[in-house]
């Protein structure tokens, strides 16, 4: 019997495998499975050492009775570059034979659905990371045009910023790039759905997250068409 609601799964990077709080909020009549990575530190080193287990993670998910799957972590798809993302798309593909995608690519497609190119970037993270994220972005036809970062590398830490540590964030990546069409906070444990339409409001140009973008983008691998008035301007495209 299909479910009156799909089962987005998610491969989340705390090892206690909680559901982010921003799907729910945004989407009430979906429903949410998440299984825990376990990343010990937000390093290419702790990367590394747990990337490889999102294939087996997916296949639970789907077990779970998921009939999509995505990868909520960005710094865990984009680190590698666009290739290291690509495997772990496969990898998670061929493992359940369902939709998926990446926080990565859901960002991505986040950008292009508001015709967005031009960016003024604000992370959690360190400069290697930093640096990986703007190749990425390059890559994909997007430019920083200033980037503002905490320098976090604990889950614990970033799960402790703050509303106002992030609309203050924000607004000095934006204040520090001239003509951005778009703001883009990057990290999915960064509590970033309170900070949105604020920042939005206070400076008339698309805000866009990590977590935000994430559930979007999970959304739509349902066929749902990632609408959820009154949460952003992504959210009305």
């Amino acid at each position: 019997m299909t479910p009156s609601r799909p089962l987005i799964g998610m491969i989340v990077p705390p090892a206690a495998g909680e559901v982010p709080p921003e799907p729910p909020v945004l989407y009430p009549n979906l429903e949410f499975a998440a299984r825990g990575l376990a990343l010990p530190r937000l390093t290419s080193d702790g990367y590394d050492a747990v990337i490889d287990r999102a294939a087996a993670l997916a296949g639970a998910l789907k077990q779970q009775g998921a009939a999509a799957v995505t990868l909520m972590g960005t710094s865990l798809s984009f680190y590698r570059g666009p290739a290291g993302n690509a495997r772990v798309l496969r990898a998670m593909g061929d493992a359940t034979g369902l939709p998926v995608t990446t926080m990565t690519d859901s960002v991505l497609d986040a950008f292009r659905a508001l015709d967005a190119h031009r960016l003024a970037v604000a992370t959690a993270y360190t400069d290697d990371v930093n640096r990986a994220l703007q190749d990425y972005l390059e890559h994909a036809g997007f430019g920083t045009e200033a980037l503002e970062a905490m320098h976090l590398t604990e889950v614990d830490d970033i799960h402790a910023v703050g509303t106002q540590r992030l609309f203050d964030l924000g607004a000095k990546a934006i204040g520090k790039a001239a003509g951005a069409d778009a703001l883009f906070i990057s990290c999915g444990g960064l509590k970033t759905l309170p900070v949105v339409v604020p920042l939005e409001q206070a400076f008339g140009i698309p805000v866009v997250t990590s977590a935000t973008a994430g559930a979007w983008g999970a959304a739509r691998l349902t066929g749902h068409s990632g609408r959820s008035p009154g949460n952003g301007m992504l959210f009305d495209v």
